[in-house]
């Protein structure tokens, strides 16, 4: 998180920012779990109260999901975790799972304790316009409540060959920033020279998203360690933390990672 981006925001969202980046790295840790509107209980996420206590004791800085989180999620205890709420859904047995329109708004996620809020864009997708406005209007919102806005971008269409290609990522990201995000989340490019195009295209905080499941947690741990030392400001992980085997140990040894500069070997050493 750049000083001049901090600067440039307005007291509410610097406080909620705060919450969600730790204050001496200026890096984050998030933890997404909105799949249960997308894909239903799948594992790892029928008991949210107990996954949020698991990833907040392994060192998250914040977990994300839609208003059954706080309102089934919240624990009362442990460990204290920021909260992002996701705005827009679709599900798996739509039409196309692809089309996220708004479902929520920024007003109501104040009204549950939101630090954040975040909005999935697909970038090339038909009906990409619809998502644009939608994120227009959000950070136009957010601006107005002093609410820090996450915005989910992700290059899927029919003209996208690849949702990693650089070309199409560093776009996305570029358009989430132009639009009025305060933090982009993306896709890693694959290696750490053409991500560091992404982060240098992006005038705000990017988050790596942690994708499909990995085959191993090592290959994990060196994506995450690869895109901060690109200039990346953290990570978005669900599945591969909260469907892991020892999400508590694998948080922690993110943190390691993107808190304390540790090297995948380090981790392991």
């Amino acid at each position: 998180m750049q000083t001049n981006v901090i600067r440039s925001l307005n007291i509410g969202k610097l406080v909620r920012m705060e919450r969600i980046f730790d204050r001496e790295t200026l890096r984050t840790i998030i933890i997404p779990m909105d799949h249960g509107v997308g894909a239903g209980p799948i594992k790892g996420l029928t008991d949210l109260s107990k996954m949020v206590n698991k990833v907040a004791q392994g060192g998250a800085n914040a977990v994300l999901g839609h208003m059954g989180l706080p309102k089934y999620g919240h624990r009362g205890y442990g460990r204290d975790v920021g909260l992002i709420i996701h705005l827009s859904a679709s599900t798996s047995l739509g039409p196309d799972p692809n089309h996220k329109v708004l479902v929520t708004s920024v007003e109501e996620a104040i009204k549950v304790g939101a630090d954040a809020v975040s909005v999935h864009v697909n970038i090339g997708a038909d009906d990409e316009a619809e998502m644009l406005q939608g994120l227009g209007i959000t950070a136009s919102k957010c601006d107005e409540w002093g609410m820090p806005l996450v915005a989910m971008m992700y290059p899927r269409g029919p003209k996208v060959n690849s949702e990693h290609d650089v070309e199409y990522v560093k776009h996305a990201a570029r358009v989430g920033a132009e639009l009025g995000a305060d933090i982009v989340k993306t896709n890693y490019t694959g290696d750490p020279d053409s991500f560091r195009e992404v982060v240098d295209g992006c005038p705000v905080p990017i988050v790596v998203a942690g994708g499909p499941r990995m085959e191993t947690e090592r290959d994990l741990l060196q994506m995450v360690y690869d895109s901060i030392r690109s200039g990346g400001r953290g990570v978005a992980i669900g599945r591969n933390v909260f469907q892991a085997d020892d999400p508590v140990a694998l948080v922690g040894k993110i943190s390691k990672v993107v808190h304390n500069g540790y090297t995948v070997d380090e981790v392991y050493g």
